[in-house]
């Protein structure tokens, strides 16, 4: 892995919405299209949120039945250790092994110690509950439900491969997620892509400051759309190191 980003990158990324980090990814054309974001099934507890970045730290969960040794919540220990293990600001990255899910992953207790201990959120294939108590410590949470209880809760494996909304994340992998969903990164471009991000952004404003103007004509958007594409095309062969 290349060097982990600065806080004031991190900062940087932070600005911007992931739709557009998934654009810029897209412009340099290291991965198709349809693979290193989350799918629909992973949804942002806290719409109102701003964007999360960090570095996973991963786990699995189960509670279908107790661990047949230990305390059920001796994984929550070995999370918050394996958090010096991460390149940088941890995000707590689940999947729940239970098939079908049986109750919640996270709560309120979790939330306050991952947050306690530098986390910058948490993502799960399972559920989560105690959301009100998690939004008013504002700690973002992605999930694919809610259930009350906790069951059996435990972690029996940290910093391992995991597989979360329809991909696989690896320990120390850089996510970025908001309202919009969660994307990973690649670390050989990550410290360019908040700047790769202001200059999409900027050509995408010449069509919608055309089209949200006065009295737009087609002939009128074929010329802003042509500008905004010579704009991106421009940008993208730069980050290719073709320009």
């Amino acid at each position: 892995m290349t060097s982990p980003l600065s806080a004031e990158s991190l900062q940087e990324l932070a600005k911007y919405d992931t739709p557009t980090v998934c654009n810029v990814i897209e412009l340099w054309d290291m991965r198709p299209r349809n693979t290193g974001f989350m799918d629909g099934s992973i949804r942002a507890c806290f719409p109102e949120m701003p964007p999360m970045v960090g570095y996973a730290v991963t786990s699995t969960f189960r509670s279908m039945a107790a661990p047949r040794t230990g305390d059920v919540y001796a994984g929550l220990q070995q999370q918050v250790e394996a958090f010096a293990e991460a390149p940088g600001p941890p995000i707590v990255v689940y999947q729940d092994i239970d098939e079908p899910t049986i109750s919640a992953t996270f709560g309120e207790v979790m939330c306050s110690t991952y947050k306690g201990f530098g986390a910058q959120g948490l993502i799960t294939s399972g559920a989560g509950r105690d959301l009100e108590q998690v939004q008013q410590i504002g700690f973002p949470a992605f999930t694919n439900g809610t259930i009350c209880a906790h069951g059996y809760c435990h972690t029996p494996q940290v910093n391992v491969p995991v597989t979360v909304g329809g991909i696989c994340i690896e320990p120390g992998d850089l996510l970025h997620g908001d309202l919009n969903g969660v994307t990973t990164i690649p670390h050989e471009i990550a410290s360019e892509v908040a700047d790769a991000c202001r200059e999409l952004m900027l050509a995408e404003q010449i069509v919608i400051d055309y089209v949200r103007g006065s009295n737009p004509t087609v002939q009128g958007l074929t010329e802003a759309r042509i500008a905004c594409e010579a704009q991106i095309k421009t940008l993208s062969q730069r980050l290719r190191g073709k320009g």
